[in-house]
Order: C-alpha cells, then structure tokens, then sequence
C-alpha cells in the first residue's frame, strides 16, 4: 500500500481539499439541523418535552398504516378528556395514528368491572377531530387495521421507581425499528390519566380545541342556553355583550362544587398539602359571588352541579338580591339531563360554563381547570392577554380570594411545560397570560 507524503505537493493538496470538504460538509450539516425548520414539531432539549410547532406551514401527514392502542379510560369526564389528549399526544410522539379509545359513562372508577364503556365518536365528533387536528394528530377506527402483525405489547411502568424520565426513554425505544415495525403498539396497564406528562399547556389545548360534540348533544346544549336566556329577557338582564354570541352569552355560570364526594375529597387534600384554599362551603361561595364587581343586575346565574351527589336542597337560598340561581329542574331542562348518562351531563354543563359571559369556579377541580384553560385559548386568540381591569368574558376562581372579597381571576398559564397543575389544582392563578 502506497502512502502519502505530505511533503509532496500532491499529497499536500489532495489533504487541503479534503479538509476544505469535510469544512463544507459539516457546515452543510449544522445549518440543515439548526436553521430549516422542522415540520410538525421540535424538540426542547432543555426540558425534556417536546412541542409541535404551530408556525410551520408545512405539515406532514400522520401515518395511516401504524396505531396506537389504549385501555378504556375512567373517572370524570374532564380528566378522561386529558387521559385522552395525554394518549393522544403519545401516539404523535410515535408517528402514529390512535385508535379510537372508550370513554366511562358512569362515574365508577373504583370497580372497572361496573364501569358503562362508551365510544368516543358518540360523544365527540369523529371527523370534525381528524379535520380540526389535521397535520398534528389523527384518530382512527378498528376498520383500519390490516392485521398483519400480533400487536406489540407495551407495559407502562408504575410504582415510585419509573420516573418520567424512564418513561420518555421507554417512548423512544418504541420509535426503533424492531419495536416501530407492528403495525399496532398496544399499551397495557395504568389508565393513561396516571401517564407521565412530557408536554406543554399549548399541546394540550390544541386537542381540547379540535373536540367538539356530536350534532344531537350539541342541540340539547342549545337547548339549555336557550332556556337560560329566556329566564334572563324575562328579568330583564341587561349584562353588556363584548365579545361574539357564539361564544358567551348574558349568564354567570357557577361550577359549585359542594357535592358529598368533593367535600370529602377536598378536606383530605387540604390536609395532605397545607393548603387551606381548596374546600369552599355555599355560603362562601354566594358571599365572595356578590362582590364580583362590573356586573349589571339582575343577573342569571346557571349552577353547575352533579345533583345525584348533592346532600344539600337549599342551593337556591341565600343569593344576593340581583343574582337569579337556576340549577336544572328550576330551568325547566332536568328532562335533558335525565336522558343521558353522567358523562354527557357533565359534557353539557361544561359547555354552558364555557359559553357564559362569566364563569366562576374552583381552581382545584379539573372540571373548572380545564374551562379556564378553553376560556383563556378563546381570549389569547382574540389578542386579550389580561382581564385583570375588567370583567369582559372573566373567569375566577372563588376557593381564593381575590380583591374587595370577591374570588380571584383566573387566566390560566399557557406557557407552562406542563398540565401538572390543571390535573391536580393549584392556588397560584393569575389574571393574565
């Protein structure tokens, strides 16, 4: 074999040429990794979460011929919808499509075998989701699937020693060929609302956004907006509409959560976290209520309560002159309700509070946290970064006391790296983003 001399001429500019190349290459290399853009999402690095990239024209489709399969999630609607973006946002980790999982009817979380599995395109709509989350993520159906492969089983870690850090790093190794070749991942073990949460507030919102319900639950909550506002021309509410009619409409809208379940829930909270702003009794609750300030009166006020749960019958007593409390049978839509199973109650309830002119609610309960966080993605699109002056579509939160007695308003962070807080409440809230 012949060696080169770099002494010689030759050799000498053979090795200039070659340094200047790999030069070249390497710089090549760098600017396609750090200046294009990325399409669909990028990765943080310094937190150890990822995000997709909503300034990105260009969007790659979602692969169609690989899946991801879930267990059948539980507990309350609002964290089954978070177990369901959670579950969501893993399958777009992995690139693939998720099938579509079964929600809970019923609110039985401790027996499973007693638990009312339910569709989820009978409540949300299945192609409206595909259609809205186009690029980021899709859903599919059982149909899809060709059969070609047994699924790849998935056993997601529990106990102390499986970390989130663990977790992402199992996510990864399932993005491999050996593992990315089946055609389905199939998860086996804890409820994905118990998944470790790697994403952003933003990514969260983004699949709140694109669930929508199905034409025949969506006019039953017509329905009852039409009732609430019919109570309000006749006693001649005259709250100033600021933003669309579509969105809100002249209604304070109370998520009283006074039920014999949260009651025991939140005492046992308090005690465990020293942090004695979590239960609220009615009468807090109507007094801190009355303070809100920059409401014309009389005003309709919708309460949303689980009526199967509430010990107390004097929820309708006591109001401040002006406020004028309806719960479902006083509406006159109790026949609504009665017709569906808790989840979509819960459903309906949680759309009245969303579309109210002012809700107000508990910072500790996912129900309330994540209305917040939907009403909050509403303003932040309509370029309102503050209701810390005004009352123009508020939120507050009346387990913490803001100014004057009144509750404290409530924006929610759009900015946090995660969804830890709305899943398990916090008392640090603010009135703007």
């Amino acid at each position: 074999m012949e060696f080169c001399n770099s002494k010689l001429p030759r050799c000498h500019t053979n090795s200039i040429f070659w340094k200047i190349f790999i030069l070249f290459s390497a710089i090549f290399l760098l600017r396609a990794l750090f200046l294009s853009p990325v399409p669909f999402f990028h990765w943080l690095q310094q937190s150890g979460s990822w995000t997709p990239d909503y300034s990105s024209s260009h969007q790659h489709a979602v692969r169609r011929d690989k899946f991801l399969e879930v267990p059948q999630i539980i507990w309350g609607l609002n964290n089954q919808k978070i177990a369901f973006a959670r579950a969501c946002l893993t399958a777009a980790l992995l690139n693939r499509t998720l099938l579509m999982p079964n929600l809970s009817a019923s609110l039985i979380y401790k027996e499973i075998d007693l638990l009312k599995p339910i569709s989820l395109d009978k409540i949300f709509n299945f192609e409206r989701f595909n259609s809205l989350c186009d690029g980021f993520v899709r859903l599919g159906r059982y149909s899809d699937l060709h059969n070609r492969t047994d699924p790849f089983v998935l056993r997601k870690g529990s106990g102390r020693k499986w970390s989130k850090e663990r977790d992402l790093n199992q996510l990864y190794q399932c993005k491999e060929g050996s593992i990315d070749k089946f055609e389905v991942i199939k998860v086996d073990g804890k409820h994905p609302f118990l998944w470790h949460d790697h994403w952003p507030v933003m990514s969260y919102a983004r699949i709140f956004e694109c669930l929508t319900l199905v034409d025949e639950i969506e006019a039953d909550v017509s329905a009852v907006m039409s009732r609430i506002k019919a109570k309000g021309s006749y006693f001649g509410n005259n709250l100033s509409m600021s933003v669309s009619s579509q969105i809100s409409f002249p209604c304070m809208a109370i998520h009283m959560r006074i039920e014999k379940d949260w009651m025991l829930h939140c005492k046992n909270l308090e005690e465990r976290s020293n942090i004695h702003q979590i239960c609220s009794s009615k009468k807090e609750i109507m007094d801190r209520v009355a303070r809100i300030k920059g409401l014309n009166f009389p005003i309709v006020v919708y309460l949303a309560v689980a009526d199967s749960l509430l010990e107390d019958n004097s929820i309708l007593r006591g109001w401040r002159e002006g406020l004028l409390p309806f719960e479902k049978k006083r509406l006159g839509v109790w026949n609504i309700y009665t017709k569906h199973p808790y989840l979509i109650q819960s459903a309906i309830d949680y759309e009245v509070c969303l579309r109210a002119q002012v809700f107000v609610g508990n910072s500790f309960s996912t129900f309330s946290s994540l209305v917040a966080l939907h009403r909050t993605q509403i303003l932040v699109k309509m370029g309102v970064r503050s209701i810390c002056a005004d009352s123009i579509f508020a939120s507050y939160a009346y387990n913490i006391l803001g100014d004057f007695g009144a509750p404290k308003k409530w924006m929610t962070d759009m900015s946090a790296p995660s969804l830890h807080t709305l899943s398990y409440g916090t008392n640090n809230i603010s009135c703007q983003v």
